[in-house]
C-alpha cells in the first residue's frame, strides 16, 4: 500500500483526522486519486489508513487507526455500527441521519433515512468511486424501497467530481409524507433542501415548543414549518410563520393542515418582514430565528455576522419583558463565541437585557467528534428578555 509521510506538528497528531497537502513530507509508492493509503510519521510509525485525493486541499482523510481496505465487508460493518449507535441513543432510526461522514468513520458519506427510502451523498472521491458497494451494503442491511443520490453539493467540485442526482436503487413514486411527534412533513427526496428535510433540528422543534404554550409565536425562515407546527401543537396561542420561498410556504401550509396545526403562513423575505413588523410596533411572546447558513467561507464571516445582527436586533425590539428569543446558526465558520457576542451586541443596541434559558445543538444523529471541530456546526440559544431594573 502507498504511504504518505506526515510532517511533525500536523493536526493529525492533535486529534484531527484530516491531512492537508502542506502537511505531507513525501510519498512512497504511486497512490492514485481515490486510493487507500497508509499514513506514517517521519520515523516510519504507522498512523492509520486514509483515503487519498491530491486534487483536494485535504489530501488525505483517516478512517482507521489500522490497516484497512474499503470493501463490502467494511461498509457493512461501519454502517451497522452507525445504526446501532443511534438505536442505543433512542433515536427513531426511521427518520434520521444514519451515517454522517467522519463522525461515523466514513469520510464524505451521508445516508439519510426517510421511512422506507434512503438518500445518500458521496462527497469524497474515494467513496464516490465505491458508491456501488455502499448501495449494495444499504440494500442488504435495510432493504429500502428506493435509494436516491443527491450529489449536487458544490464541495464535490473541490474533490474533482461532477455534480449529479438520481435514483440508484428501486423506484420513487413522488414526495414522501412522514409524521414525527405529531407534525407532518412532506419530503421531496429529489428536490428538497439538503436531502429533503432538516433532520438536525428535529429535537429542537420539541425543545423550543416547550416554551410556546399560550404564547404569540413568530417563526422566521420556517421552511417546512417544523418549529411553527411544534409550537402550534404544543398549545401556542397564535403562530405566524414566514419564509421567502413560496413553494416552501405552500408545503408548510399543507403539512400544518394535515397535522391539524393552526398557523398563519406568510411568503416574504424575513429581513424585509422583520424590518416592517418592527417599524409597525408588532410584538410577540416567542420569536424563532432559524436562517440558512449566511457564510460558506471564513472570508465572509464579517458580512454574515452583520446579517445575523440585523435580524436579531429587529426581533429583540419586538419582544417585551418575559418574551423569548430562540435563535440558531448553522454556519460552521461562525464560532459559538462569535454567535453569542453578536446576540449580546444586538441586545445592547435594542436596549434589552437577556437571561439565558437554554442552549441548543444538533440532533445526536449528527454526532460531534471531540477532535474534529468541523463536526459541530449547529448552535442555538433561548434567551428571555428581562424587565428593566
Amino acid at each position: 500500500m502507498s504511504a504518505l509521510i506526515i510532517l511533525p506538528r500536523a493536526r493529525i497528531f492533535h486529534g484531527h483526522d484530516w491531512v492537508y497537502a502542506t502537511e505531507v513530507k513525501n510519498r512512497s509508492g504511486d497512490p492514485q486519486p481515490g486510493d487507500v493509503v497508509t499514513l506514517k510519521d517521519v520515523r516510519g510509525k504507522p498512523l492509520g489508513s486514509a483515503i487519498y485525493n491530491p486534487k483536494s486541499q485535504i489530501i488525505a482523510r483517516r478512517f482507521s487507526f489500522r490497516a484497512q481496505d474499503l470493501d463490502l465487508d467494511f461498509f457493512m460493518r461501519r454502517i451497522q455500527r452507525a445504526i446501532k449507535h443511534r438505536e442505543t441513543l433512542g433515536i427513531d432510526t426511521t427518520l434520521c441521519r444514519l451515517v454522517w461522514s467522519e463522525s461515523d468513520g466514513l469520510p464524505g458519506l451521508i445516508v439519510d433515512r426517510y421511512g422506507h427510502h434512503l438518500v445518500i451523498q458521496t462527497l469524497t472521491l474515494a467513496l464516490d468511486l465505491r458508491q456501488d458497494l455502499i448501495v449494495q451494503a444499504l440494500v442488504e442491511l435495510l432493504n429500502p424501497v428506493a435509494i436516491v443520490e443527491r450529489n449536487e453539493a458544490p464541495v464535490r467540485r473541490a474533490e474533482g467530481m461532477d455534480l449529479r442526482k438520481g435514483i440508484v436503487h428501486g423506484a420513487l413514486a413522488g414526495p414522501v409524507q412522514l409524521r414525527h411527534e405529531g407534525a407532518v412533513f412532506t419530503v421531496d427526496l429529489m428536490e428538497g433542501q439538503k436531502t429533503g428535510l432538516y433532520l438536525d433540528q428535529l429535537d429542537n422543534y420539541r425543545h423550543v415548543a416547550g416554551l410556546a404554550n399560550g404564547r404569540r409565536v413568530l417563526d422566521c425562515f420556517t421552511n417546512q414549518g417544523g418549529f411553527a407546527q411544534a409550537c402550534a401543537l404544543a398549545g401556542a396561542g397564535e403562530v405566524t410563520a414566514v419564509d421567502a420561498s413560496e413553494s416552501a410556504i405552500a408545503t408548510a401550509a399543507a403539512n400544518a393542515t394535515a397535522a391539524g396545526a393552526r398557523i398563519k403562513f406568510i411568503s416574504d423575505n424575513c429581513f424585509d418582514y422583520l424590518k416592517a413588523a418592527e417599524a409597525q410596533g408588532d410584538t410577540h411572546d416567542l420569536i424563532i430565528l432559524d436562517p440558512p447558513s449566511f457564510t460558506k467561507t471564513k472570508g465572509s464571516v464579517h458580512d454574515a455576522l452583520r446579517g445575523y445582527k440585523e435580524i436579531h436586533l429587529r426581533a429583540l425590539k419586538m419582544l417585551q419583558p418575559g418574551g423569548i428569543l430562540a435563535t440558531f446558526s448553522c454556519s460552521h465558520h461562525i464560532s459559538m463565541k462569535e454567535f453569542h457576542q453578536m446576540i449580546v451586541d444586538a441586545a445592547v443596541d435594542a436596549k434589552r437585557t437577556l437571561r439565558q434559558v437554554a442552549v441548543y445543538s444538533q440532533r445526536p444523529d449528527h454526532p460531534i467528534i471531540a477532535g474534529l471541530p468541523e463536526t459541530e456546526y449547529l448552535r442555538g440559544y433561548a434567551f428571555e428578555v428581562m424587565a428593566s431594573w
